[in-house]
C-alpha cells in the first residue's frame, strides 16, 4: 500500500506533505505562459507589456533566471523587477503551476503525481501522471509528453488509454518545475539574497521522457522543453542526464541526436518482427532492421554515449536463451546497454512477469557478450508508478464509473 514517507526529509527547502496541497498558482487558459518560450521568444513577448525594444534582451534574461534558477510562480516574488513591469506582465502572461490533483508516494520512497493541465482551445481539461524515483546518488523524473498514446503497445498500460492530444513545452517543463517544488529544489522565493541549491545538491538529477506517450511523436515541443531543461543558465541538466526513450519513430531518431543531443532509449522488446509487430505495433511501419541502422547512425554514438535498449520481460514470450542469443547478434556493433525489465502488471494485461531464474539467465548470456544487462529493480509498483503501468487516475476512475453505470443498466 502506499505511504507518506517524506523521501525529502533531509533537504531543508522540500514541502511537508499535506492534504491535497496547491501551488502558489494555478494554471489558467485565459493568460499566455512565458514558460516553455525559448529564449528569443521571451524577449519578444517583452514587446506586449511594452518593455523598450533596447531593454527587452536583458528584461528576458532576468525572468529566464526567477523562472528557471529561483522556480518561482508568480511575477510578486520578482524582486528586482520593478513593480509597475510585475504588474503589467501579471495581466498579461502566466507563469503559473498545474494543479496537483493527487501525490502518492510509494513505500520504496517513488513519487506519483497527477497534473491536469486547463482546456486548450476548445478542449478540456487534461491530466497527466509524473513519476519521481528516488536512488543512491540521484533521483530520476519520468515526464510525460502526451496525453494518452497512439501506440496500443500490448504491455503497457499508457496504450489502453486514447491519444487526447500532444503537451506544450509549458507542460512538459511544468512537471520538472512542480517536482522541483515539492521537492525543495528551488531556493525560497521570498529570500532572493539566499543559497542557491548546487547541482550536487539537487533532488532532480536526471530526467527521462518515458512517461505517458512517445515523445517522437510530439518532437518539436519535447526539443523546445529539454533544450530549456538543459540551459546552463537555468535548470542546467546535463545532456547526458536526459534520456529519451522512443518505440521506434525512426525519421526522428537522428533528429533527436542532431538538434537535442540528450542519451537515447529505444523500445525494444522482441528481437523478430512477428513479436515485436504485436507487442510494439509501430514495428509494422519501422521494423526491427531499420530501427537498429538508425541507432547505429546516431549522432555522437561512442562508448561513452551508449544508446539504451529496454527489454520487458515477459513469460514464454520473449525470454529464451535463443531470444538472448539473437538480441546480442542484432546489437552487434552499437555501443549500447540492456534494461532488462521485470514486467509490472496491471489489471487486464495478458502477460506474466518471466520468472527471476530465467531473468537471471537471460542476462548472463547478455553480459558475457560484452553488453551490461542490469535487472531493473521494479519501483512503485504499489502504486502503479512502474514501467508500462502510468494511466491516469482520472482516465481510471471514468472508466470505473461508465462500467459501473453498464452493471447497473444491465441489472436494470
Amino acid at each position: 500500500m502506499a505511504t507518506t514517507l517524506d523521501i525529502a526529509r533531509d533537504n531543508p527547502n522540500a514541502q511537508t506533505i499535506v492534504a491535497s496541497p496547491q501551488p502558489i498558482k494555478v494554471m489558467s487558459e485565459d493568460k499566455p505562459p512565458l514558460i516553455g518560450l525559448s529564449r528569443e521568444e521571451l524577449a519578444e513577448a517583452m514587446a506586449l507589456v511594452d518593455v523598450p525594444e533596447k531593454q527587452r534582451r536583458m528584461r528576458a534574461s532576468q525572468l529566464w533566471h526567477w523562472l528557471y534558477v529561483r522556480g518561482v510562480s508568480d511575477f510578486s516574488h520578482m524582486t528586482n523587477v520593478a513593480k509597475d513591469l510585475r504588474a503589467r506582465l501579471d495581466e498579461v502572461f502566466s507563469i503559473a503551476r498545474p494543479e496537483m490533483v493527487d501525490e502518492q508516494i510509494s513505500v520504496d520512497g517513488t513519487r506519483k503525481w497527477l497534473f491536469r493541465f486547463p482546456a486548450r482551445g476548445a478542449g478540456r481539461p487534461v491530466e497527466v501522471e509524473t513519476v519521481y524515483i528516488p536512488e543512491e546518488g540521484r533521483g530520476t523524473l519520468c515526464v510525460s509528453s502526451q496525453v494518452g498514446c497512439t501506440l496500443t503497445c500490448t504491455f503497457c498500460h499508457t496504450g489502453t488509454q486514447k491519444m487526447v492530444r500532444n503537451l506544450t513545452s509549458e507542460e512538459i517543463l511544468a512537471q520538472v518545475l512542480m517536482a522541483r517544488d515539492r521537492l525543495g529544489d528551488f531556493p525560497d522565493a521570498t529570500t532572493p539574497q539566499g543559497a542557491i541549491v548546487p547541482s550536487e545538491g539537487r533532488m532532480v538529477t536526471n530526467i527521462v521522457m518515458m512517461g505517458m506517450g512517445e515523445p517522437l511523436y510530439n518532437f518539436e515541443n519535447v526539443k523546445k522543453a529539454l533544450l530549456i531543461a538543459s540551459d546552463g543558465d537555468g535548470l542546467s541538466l546535463s545532456k547526458r542526464r536526459i534520456t529519451l526513450s522512443t518505440s521506434g519513430v525512426v525519421p526522428e531518431i537522428f533528429r533527436t541526436g542532431d538538434e537535442i543531443g540528450c542519451m537515447l532509449a529505444i523500445s525494444l522488446h522482441a528481437v523478430r518482427d512477428e513479436d515485436r509487430d504485436i507487442l510494439v505495433p509501430i514495428n509494422k511501419k519501422w521494423p526491427i532492421k531499420e530501427l537498429l541502422d538508425a541507432c547505429r547512425n546516431y549522432p555522437g554514438l561512442s562508448n561513452a554515449k551508449r544508446i539504451t535498449f529496454e527489454y520487458v520481460m515477459l513469460k514464454d514470450i520473449n525470454d529464451s536463451n535463443q531470444d538472448a542469443l539473437e538480441l546480442v547478434r542484432l546489437l552487434k556493433g552499437i555501443p549500447a546497454k540492456i534494461n532488462l525489465i521485470p514486467f509490472n502488471p496491471w489489471p487486464g494485461s495478458q502477460y506474466a512477469c518471466s520468472d527471476w531464474e530465467r531473468i537471471e539467465e537471460f542476462a548472463d548470456i547478455v553480459n558475457r557478450a560484452g553488453y551490461a544487462s542490469p535487472i531493473r529493480t521494479p519501483r512503485g509498483r504499489d502504486i502503479f508508478a512502474a514501467c508500462g503501468q502510468l494511466k491516469s487516475a482520472s482516465e481510471r476512475m471514468r472508466k470505473k464509473d461508465r462500467d459501473a453505470a453498464t452493471a447497473a443498466g444491465t441489472a436494470a
